[in-house]
């Protein structure tokens, strides 16, 4: 269990926050529906990769501009910073915002806040997805934009309430990138949604600057000299600390998706491998012998293949296939290479029996053997684990329609 799962509930809904205007820190939270944006008149020392701009920055506000708001003043399909410089320079003066800024457009403004003594982390999220019913007990991710325009951005924003050199505010950026990366490499999502995910991402850390640097008096003599500051990096114990960066930045993600309502189910893995139910009923049919092939057929099929997929026997195997194939593929274990479909490989074919048996029993082992040797329709082009499965998944729905 990490460090910071207990705090977990500390997490604000966006109403809470829009409600109270909760204090980030030194900063002050703010959104309203063309932006989100915290301003701190004490200023934050900040590293980000935002488009405006992107490194080391002494600033007063953060502002992600919405996408939609940015459209709304300029026709261009794609801008360019100084017009995204120009257009938030409008937003400023309409507001009546003040001061030094930095700044990204991102498509939406939904957020979450999580915050853990002084760590603070607000998570913008743009989402494309939603999970739809497909049958009563059945569900799929699917998008309005389709698969080749949907996007799912997850943006973060961490600000410690400490005063941090720029070097550690650069390894804390380093450590947050891995960490967000590792946490969503671990969940294996579908290949379809993870070409989508975070293409268009940012992360900013922002720190406190040394009371030092508030004193005007101090600030006319010696310049503000970010590199030659009293920071507070000496006075933290750095492992303990980045471990609680890691967990935060992990919660935070685990929340975002709790917020978007986003699971995945046995059908989005069958999309990422460009296999539709209709595909299947196709395949199936393919090798009915002596008798006619009526859409009365193929609807019982359907419906058959739909409630086998609800069993969570038949579930597990199909995942069994579905998740070695992917390590196999990318060269996750070392001793096994399956470029050229190895003869002596034949799990893939007790996999794809065990499912056509746990359908329709014994009688439907013997129907695997047909289509797996055939590979009708779309199982043809499939992968040399993943085509014995669907194989069995077809054998056992075609006996368990005609077993009366």
């Amino acid at each position: 269990m990490n460090k910071l799962s207990k705090e977990k509930n500390n997490s604000k809904d966006q109403n809470e926050i829009k409600n109270d205007m909760s204090k980030i820190k030194k900063g002050q939270l703010k959104k309203d529906k063309n932006a989100l944006y915290i301003n701190n008149q004490d200023y934050f020392l900040t590293f980000s990769d935002l488009e405006v701009s992107d490194g080391i920055d002494v600033i007063e506000n953060i502002i992600i501009l919405s996408n939609r708001y940015i459209k709304n003043q300029i026709k261009n399909k794609d801008i360019n910073d100084e017009e995204l410089i120009e257009i938030t320079e409008t937003y400023k003066e309409k507001n009546n915002i003040e001061g030094s800024y930095i700044c990204q457009n991102f498509d939406n403004l939904e957020y979450i806040v999580n915050s853990y003594d002084d760590i603070s982390i607000i998570t913008v999220i743009s989402n494309d997805l939603e999970v739809q019913e497909f049958t009563n007990n059945l569900k799929v991710v699917n998008s309005d934009k389709g698969f080749v325009d949907a996007r799912l951005n997850i943006g973060q924003i961490i600000l410690i309430n400490k005063s941090l050199s720029p070097k550690m505010l650069i390894q804390i950026y380093k450590i947050a990138t891995k960490q967000k990366a590792k946490f969503f490499e671990s969940l294996h999502l579908p290949t379809h949604i993870n070409n989508i995910l975070n293409t268009d991402d940012f992360l900013l850390v922002g720190a406190n600057l040394p009371e030092e640097s508030l004193n005007e008096e101090y600030v006319m003599e010696f310049g503000l000299d970010i590199t030659n500051m009293e920071y507070e990096d000496k006075n933290i114990d750095l492992n303990e600390f980045y471990e609680r960066i890691e967990d935060a930045v992990t919660i935070s993600c685990e929340d975002a998706l709790d917020k978007i309502n986003l699971t995945i189910g046995i059908l989005d893995y069958f999309v990422s491998e460009g296999i539709l139910i209709g595909d299947l009923v196709e395949a199936g049919i393919e090798l009915l012998a002596g008798v006619e092939v009526t859409d009365e057929i193929k609807e019982k099929l359907e419906k058959q293949i739909l409630k086998s997929l609800e069993d969570i026997n038949v579930i597990a195997l199909l995942m069994s296939a579905i998740r070695t194939e992917e390590d196999f593929q990318k060269n996750r274990v070392r001793e096994v290479d399956v470029s050229d479909d190895p003869a002596y490989l034949y799990t893939d074919e007790v996999l794809g029996l065990a499912i056509s048996n746990q359908i329709a029993g014994t009688k439907a082992t013997f129907n695997f053997k047909r289509y797996d040797e055939a590979k009708p329709g779309i199982i043809y082009g499939l992968g040399p684990m993943v085509d014995d499965i669907f194989a069995g998944l077809i054998a056992g729905c075609m006996s368990k329609i005609f077993e009366e």
